[in-house]
């Protein structure tokens, strides 16, 4: 089969989905949206509690894994990403975080021109739907809808909140409005109890549209070139090779490591990797697969002195009534990621905004679901959002069936290595406040035994986990390693763009989810050519004498 259309994406994940709606809002234009995974109609996507079970199948997730870390103890990494339409966004946790402002100025100042904070608002507020109103910071008019699960009924997340301001941090009531430094409620994407995901909020709504098809079982081998132009893309379906024309462009929003994958495979990228692969060169495009990075974080655990705690609804009784009343009313516990209250925060003085996030738990379980021990316990969540450490990608072969060699390089940075020193004493100090007395019970992870540094780094080590956030292996700038320019364009190649997580020029402060629908919301008006939304001057609310204190009031 040989098709033409005038665009081609390539995966519909979080950044694929708004391009196919956005694109395809112009009935003059034909879209193909390729995807190698099937339907998200299942309970277990739909409902949020379930936030566990797709990530761990196999039909949902591809199952990366990296190489053995070298300062990780030589543990291999897992690394999920979305194999369904919706991509992460369909097995994800659901939480809604856009980044601090000044990281997006940070972008702008590496070289991603017209992307900082007041470029990149108004395509944050294009996409939210937010339930508690609209301001310079927050809309209700996007397909995005954002909310707080329910609303911190449990009296733990509160508590939490309390013991941060009791420690002598500020209060938030908006961690995506004007000030993200503090803690206060978090924000998920959900939609009258049920995920909203990019496929609910962007692809469903336009799969009517007669210039719009979507392919799914369709596993994308490499972008064709015409010399130096993205002509088509070649894929298998059902054991059929398959070949669809690009009239106008190639988009890859594969994501952050399929992205950086699929280039290699098509000859874009280091020349002398490729070669190593057995791919041909086509296009020596060196920043391919380099700059990778992603956040890692592990739990606190605690006992909790008051039965309260959602490790009382672990056993299979309680899984049965939770999901048979979101089944009936899409409400209660199966309506929530469980993450309802949560905190940015800086490790140390001189550092201008937060470098550590929180995510509170009323219940003390593994990723998989499961209690992680008998009893009553709560967890917080805690990781270093501003790593210096650096990974890559690599092709093994030309085979896009064989995976991609990863390696993330993990805590190869010394300052890393310290904020999570910092992470584990400033967290024992703000679970040590009085909100937390009638709650706290004994210390169960890392341990009260773990207080020096070298117990501290053994721990963490052996401990800590990837946030699932991969990102920035296919840098957005000017240089010569940056693969795709401002506008979205592979450099050297005509007709071709990235358009994902892997553009990020450095890893934002929280969650990936809300900036990638960002970057496709504002990359969809760039392909498009049609004027950019005008600028934002909201202002952004820093710590005040940030120079010489760790926690200080907002400015």
């Amino acid at each position: 089969m040989e098709q033409s259309f005038d665009y081609i994406i390539i995966g519909a994940g979080s950044a694929g989905c708004v391009l196919a709606n956005r694109l395809s809002e112009d009935a003059d234009v034909s879209v193909a949206l390729l995807e190698f995974g099937g339907s998200d109609n299942s309970i277990f996507i739909q409902m949020p509690t379930a936030l566990s079970i797709p990530m761990n199948m196999k039909k949902y997730n591809w199952f990366y894994e990296s190489e053995p870390e070298p300062y990780l103890d030589q543990r291999r990494m897992h690394c999920p990403r979305g194999k369904v339409l919706g991509g992460s966004s369909s097995i994800n946790g659901m939480v809604y975080v856009r980044g601090h402002a000044l990281d997006f100025d940070e972008w702008q100042s590496q070289g991603a021109r017209d992307w900082g904070y007041r470029h990149c608002l108004p395509y944050f507020r294009k996409a939210d739907n937010w339930a508690f109103g609209s301001d310079d910071y927050r809309s209700q008019d996007g397909p995005l809808a954002v909310n707080n699960g329910n609303n911190m009924v449990n009296p733990l997340y509160r508590a939490f909140i309390e013991a941060g301001a009791q420690a002598g941090y500020m209060k938030t009531d908006d961690y995506n409005g004007r000030q993200q430094e503090g803690f206060g409620p978090m924000h998920m994407t959900v939609k009258n109890g049920v995920r909203w995901s990019a496929a609910n909020a962007y692809l469903k709504p336009a799969l009517n549209r007669p210039n719009l098809k979507v392919i799914t079982g369709a596993l994308t081998q490499r972008i064709l070139l015409d010399g130096k132009r993205a002509a088509g893309v070649e894929f298998v379906r059902d054991g059929n090779r398959q070949i669809l024309n690009a009239r106008r462009e190639v988009i890859l929003s594969a994501g952050p490591i399929a992205s950086p994958h699929l280039l290699q495979l098509s000859g874009i990228g280091p020349g002398a990797l490729l070669q190593q692969a057995g791919i041909d060169v086509f296009h020596d495009l060196p920043g391919v697969g380099e700059n990778l990075q992603d956040h890692l974080e592990f739990y606190f655990q605690f006992r909790c002195n008051q039965p309260i705690t959602l490790n009382a609804e672990l056993n299979p009784w309680r899984k049965f009534l939770i999901g048979s009343r979101w089944i009936l009313t899409k409400s209660g516990l199966g309506a929530t990621n469980h993450f309802e209250s949560c905190a940015f925060i800086r490790s140390k003085p001189g550092i201008q905004w937060p470098d550590i996030q929180y995510h509170f738990l009323p219940g003390a379980m593994r990723y998989d679901g499961n209690a992680a021990f008998d009893g009553h316990g709560f967890q917080v969540h805690v990781g270093h959002n501003k790593p210096r450490s650096r990974g890559t990608i690599k092709a093994r072969t030309p085979s896009v069936q064989d995976k991609p060699e990863i390696i993330f390089n993990y805590l190869q940075h010394q300052d890393d290595i310290e904020a999570f020193r910092a992470c584990v004493r400033l967290t024992r100090e703000i679970i040590g406040q009085p909100a937390m007395d009638a709650y706290r019970g004994p210390e169960i992870q890392p341990g009260e035994d773990v207080r020096s540094d070298d117990e501290i780094d053994a721990f963490v080590r052996s401990a800590v986990e990837s946030a699932y956030h991969p990102s920035c292996a296919c840098r957005m700038g000017e240089d010569d390693m940056a693969v795709v320019d401002s506008e979205t364009r592979v450099r050297g190649i005509e007709s071709l763009r990235v358009v994902d997580s892997s553009i990020f020029p450095t890893i934002t402060n929280g969650n990936l989810n809300a900036p990638t629908i960002m970057v496709a919301e504002r990359a969809a008006d760039i392909i498009k050519g049609r004027g950019m939304l005008e600028s934002s001057n909201a202002g952004v609310g820093l710590g005040r004498d940030w120079e010489t204190l760790q926690r200080s009031p907002t400015t």
